[in-house]
C-alpha cells in the first residue's frame, strides 16, 4: 500500500518568460518500510523535490499524501507538527552545532518536546547507540571524524523516531570506505522498519536502495528495481 503519494507535483519559480520550473508533473508512490533512491543531474530538480517531500517547499500544483494524510492541506503549524512527527532529515553537510556536546546535538530536535531535560538526554543517547556512537556523548563535533560526525547527523534524524527519513546526498563529503559505513547504517535502520528516501548522484550509494526513481529536467523519467544484495557483494 501506497505510503508516500506524489500527484502531478509542480515547482514553478518565477513568472512569465522567466519562469523556472524545477518540479514538472512529478507523479509516484514510496510503500511503507521502503528505501528509494532519487538519482539526476545537478539541476535536475531532485533537491527540490525533496525538500517538498520534506514538507518545506510547497508545490505549485499537485499534491502530496503521507499516511493519507494531505500535506500541503495542513496550515503551517499542522504542519510543522506533521514534520515533527514523520520526518528525519540527514543533510550533505551536517549542520552540528561546534559548541554542544553530540548528545546535545542530537537532543535538538526534542526542544519543543514536552518531556524532562533527562528523559531527552536518555532518547539522545540511545539514538547515538543506535548509530555507534554511545561511547561518545560527550565530545564535541571537532573531537569525531566526518563520518562520525554524519552518525550523529543521523541520530539526531531518528532521535524521535519518525516513520520517514529523508536524506540528501549523506555520502557527499565522505571517503570510499566511509561511505559504505553510512549507507550500511541506512539499510539497517530501513530494515528496523524506517521507510527511507534518498537523494543522491552516487551509483554506489544507490544501489543500496530497493528502487530507484531517475529524475532529468524535473521530471521522473524512470524506476528501476534493483537488488540491495549487489551493493553489498553478496
Amino acid at each position: 500500500m501506497s505510503y508516500l503519494t506524489a500527484e502531478n507535483l509542480t515547482k514553478r519559480y518565477g513568472s512569465g518568460d522567466t519562469a523556472v520550473l524545477a518540479v514538472r508533473g512529478m507523479t509516484f508512490s514510496v510503500d511503507q518500510g521502503e528505501f528509494v533512491a532519487v538519482m539526476g543531474e545537478s539541476g535536475s530538480g531532485k533537491s527540490t523535490l525533496l525538500s517538498i517531500l520534506g514538507a518545506l517547499n510547497t508545490p505549485t500544483e499537485g499534491r502530496y499524501l503521507v499516511d493519507d494524510i494531505d500535506v500541503y492541506g495542513l496550515d503551517s503549524e499542522r504542519r510543522a507538527d506533521f514534520r515533527r512527527e514523520f520526518l528525519g532529515f540527514v543533510f550533505q553537510s551536517f549542520h552540528l552545532v561546534p559548541y554542544l556536546t553530540l548528545a546535545e546535538n542530537v537532543m535538538l530536535p526534542l526542544a519543543t518536546v514536552k518531556v524532562a531535560r533527562n528523559e531527552k538526554r536518555r532518547m539522545a543517547l540511545e539514538a547515538l547507540d543506535r548509530v555507534g556512537l554511545g561511547g561518545k556523548a560527550d565530545r564535541l563535533p571537532s573531537q569525531v571524524s566526518g563520518g562520525e560526525q554524519e552518525r550523529v547527523a543521523i541520530a539526531r534524524a531518528i532521535v524521535n523516531d519518525p516513520p520517514i527519513l529523508l536524506a540528501d546526498e549523506p555520502t557527499g563529503n565522505l571517503d570510499t570506505k566511509t561511505s559504505q559505513e553510512i549507507m550500511g547504517l541506512l539499510t539497517r535502520l530501513n530494515q528496523e522498519g524506517t521507510t527511507v528516501v534518498m537523494v543522491t548522484h552516487s551509483p554506489d550509494c544507490a544501489a543500496y536502495a530497493r528502487r530507484v526513481l531517475r529524475v532529468v529536467d524535473g521530471r521522473v523519467v524512470e524506476e528501476d528495481r534493483i537488488v540491495r544484495e549487489t551493493a553489498q557483494g553478496g
